[in-house]
């Protein structure tokens, strides 16, 4: 992933140098289990974890011997016999370079999958603080992009925080059933390497033992995995989106924060532009397009093929990085997001009064009026409004079928704003308890 849309703790879980000591902890692991069982001797796993341990693998090298090998596990342990010596001959003892692999990436998922889950747990916490803060502030909601009914701005940020809390129970699940083990040997039917060699591996490892693993551990864990992720990054577009939308010239009900000499344009210095919500959308593209290619690894010829290596080496890094940095950054967004209540009421009432139309109808019905004359009498009115810019409650006052069914003091009783703010409560305990 490109620097731009990193962070280094993420970064850190996919270098060369941790996904190599990965592999020497597995192998020492298994060393150690092999040692219990009687099949290498004690003394040599040991050494491996003396000398393997305090060896400080070189890239360049093992990049060099795989350029002659074509294969990178091996080249790992070619160079790590160069430490070990003539007890690495104990090492990867009955083993496959996909116990190594994919068991390495079960740790690398899981570790990415704890970054994530702090991140998410960041951005709930920006969410609900700011859901408090605005829980009485109304504005106006929006169906097609057309005004609806009165809501509140806590109300939509509820809505996220509850969205995200979702996220995060998804990913807990996601994170559980990536974190498996696989030391089975060729073709996963333990003939070299006794099972409790994985369950050892598994259990040092935070793992827990695959049941089947076929030499490979089925991809059904890692298509959920990274689809859960592309779903997590279509919730972040979900809130970007709307934030992007109310930051319009003609809505400004919220907005990105504008920092000191921040600039929006080379062209015209007015602008102040919805950037970082934007790049958001454009992230979420990125991560949900790698889940597809995870769903299409599920599919590997009989008990292996490598067909998803290639695949793997990018979206684990690319997909796990890239949300990290979404998700931090839309915890900044959000944290200082400008939100103006002055606009909202104006946006609201620019329609003057319109918002109010289902509850006349109600009423109207209620009063015995039939639905369809109901509906006539207060679109006909309401569509003064749309087109001559009319006033709603002084049209409907001087209509004289709705005057016939409803006396003035009802109606104008149905303009009272508060009626559509009386269950944020019931709300809110919904969403937080």
């Amino acid at each position: 992933m490109i620097p731009r849309y990193s962070r280094p703790e993420m970064v850190a879980i996919w270098s060369p140098e941790t996904r190599f000591r990965i592999w020497f902890e597995i192998e020492a692991h298994a060393c150690d289990a092999l040692a219990e069982l009687g099949v290498i001797p004690r003394e040599a796993a040991k050494t491996i974890w003396e000398k393997g341990g305090a060896a400080q693998f070189d890239v360049g090298k093992i990049d060099e011997i795989e350029a002659v090998t074509k294969h990178d596990v091996i080249a790992f342990l070619t160079h790590l016999a160069e430490f070990v010596g003539p007890d690495a001959r104990f090492i990867h003892q009955g083993m496959t370079s996909s116990d190594v692999l994919d068991t390495c990436l079960a740790v690398q998922l899981g570790r990415a999958s704890d970054i994530l889950l702090a991140d998410l747990d960041g951005l709930l916490a920006a969410l609900k603080r700011r859901a408090f803060e605005h829980k009485d502030t109304v504005t106006i909601g929006r169906s097609h992009g057309i005004h609806a009914e009165p809501t509140t701005f806590g109300v939509k940020l509820a809505q996220a925080y509850a969205e995200f809390s979702r996220c995060r129970e998804r990913l807990v699940h996601a994170r559980e059933d990536i974190a498996t083990c696989a030391i089975s040997g060729a073709i996963g039917t333990f003939a070299n390497i006794d099972p409790y060699v994985e369950e050892h591996v598994a259990k040092k490892l935070g793992l827990k033992p695959e049941p089947v693993s076929t030499q490979v551990i089925p991809r059904d864990r890692h298509a959920m995995f990274f689809a859960t992720l592309g779903v997590i990054a279509s919730s972040v577009e979900r809130l970007a989106t709307e934030i992007r939308h109310l930051q319009r010239t003609e809505v400004l009900e919220a907005e990105e924060y504008f920092s000191p000499g921040q600039k929006g344009s080379s062209a015209m210095p007015h602008k102040r532009n919805p950037v970082l919500t934007e790049n958001l959308t454009g992230l979420a593209r990125m991560v949900r397009s790698m889940a597809l290619p995870a769903m299409e690894n599920v599919a590997l010829w009989h008990e292996r093929d490598i067909s998803h290596s290639s695949v793997e080496r990018m979206i684990g890094p690319d997909a796990t990085i890239t949300l990290d940095f979404a998700l931090s950054r839309l915890t900044g967004v959000i944290d200082k997001l400008l939100v103006y209540p002055d606009n909202m009421l104006k946006n609201m009432n620019k329609f003057r009064g319109l918002v109010h139309s289902q509850r006349v109808l109600l009423a109207l019905t209620q009063a015995g009026v039939s639905r369809e004359d109901a509906y006539r009498l207060v679109q006909r009115n309401a569509m003064k409004v749309w087109e001559h810019g009319a006033d709603f409650l002084e049209e409907l006052l001087a209509d004289k079928e709705v005057i016939a069914a409803l006396p003035e003091a009802e109606i104008r009783e149905k303009f009272d704003l508060g009626y559509h703010t009386k269950h944020v409560d019931t709300i809110f305990k919904r969403v937080f308890g």
